[in-house]
């Protein structure tokens, strides 16, 4: 008993930190590395790695048309659409920020959840959090300071974009409940994910402007071994492990840790206005967090 609460607490610990981290880790590399390759060379390396691990564990490759359908879908939405849109932001947004819109993806996640028969109706708690968060998303979205620009407004839309793409990715593969075993297919996740993006980083020229710099080559490797690999096999362990209203405490707990590293780190500083904006989210993300589940009642005809 002793022991499975240690691996549970290094397992939150693992996510926190590392994922709560990443932020920050995107933030540098992007500065070096052209956004497209960037994610995507991470991706697919990782896909390498994790794949590798289910091997030699036992798992197999998924094997029926309709598996590679969801893994390439979720692939394309988590990886190349929800994670690209934050990398390619990142180069004008600061981490701290970008981790607080990123929050929003458990606000995305419970407005798509309700979609469909087979959706889980709102409870007056849910509909309080989502309006709550989404309005601190606008505050945070709104144009502020005399030092906005809109090349940092056009990169948070694209952040806020990438959060609800990895919204609709989760419920999607959530809806067709995929077969293979959950490493292998994070492993092809990741991997068809990052060709899509390496297509688009050669088709728009990234090539030429890949600079080999430690602090680009350290962040790739962090991102792919901790972030990608580590911190989602601890988080896959914790989903069998934990109550959802537990693991879910991830959605606020990184993005406070992204904005001490980010102010500590990188001398990243939040507004007034951005302050109130993530108080809002961080709210509304804890409503909804932690109101009840009601599923709708299926029709007579619905399948199994």
């Amino acid at each position: 008993m002793a022991n499975r609460r240690l691996i549970t607490l290094l397992a939150f610990a693992t996510v926190y930190l590392v994922w709560g981290s990443s932020y920050l880790a995107i933030r540098v590399g992007v500065q070096d590395l052209p956004p497209a390759l960037f994610a995507g060379v991470r991706f697919i390396f990782a896909g390498l790695l994790l794949g590798t691990y289910a091997r030699l564990t036992g798992q197999a490759f998924p094997v029926t048309a309709r598996e590679w359908k969801t893994i390439i879908v979720v692939g394309l939405l988590l990886m190349a659409g929800g994670n690209g849109l934050v990398v390619w932001g990142e180069q004008w947004v600061p981490s701290g920020l970008t981790a607080l819109i990123v929050a929003s993806v458990a606000l995305w996640i419970a407005y798509f959840g309700t979609l469909g028969p087979r959706g889980e109706a709102l409870t007056p708690r849910s509909i309080g959090g989502l309006t709550l968060g989404f309005s601190g998303v606008t505050v945070l979205l709104a144009p502020s300071g005399a030092e906005f620009s809109y090349e940092q407004l056009r990169g948070e839309v694209a952040v806020a974009v990438g959060a609800m793409l990895w919204a609709a990715g989760t419920i999607y593969a959530r809806r067709r409940k995929p077969r293979t075993p959950a490493i292998m297919s994070a492993a092809m996740q990741m991997f068809s994910g990052g060709v899509l993006l390496c297509a688009l980083g050669l088709a728009g020229g990234e090539v030429s402007r890949w600079v080999w710099t430690s602090n680009g080559m350290l962040s790739l490797a962090y991102l792919t071994i901790f972030a990608s690999c580590l911190a989602y096999s601890a988080y896959v362990w914790l989903m069998h492990a934990v109550t959802p209203a537990q693991l879910g405490t991830y959605a606020y707990v990184n993005p406070a840790i992204a904005v001490v590293l980010g102010n500590r780190l990188l001398g990243e500083s939040l507004s007034w206005i951005e302050i109130t904006g993530m108080l809002i989210i961080l709210a509304g993300v804890v409503l909804v967090s932690t109101a009840p589940r009601h599923v709708k009642a299926l029709p007579a005809d619905a399948p199994p």
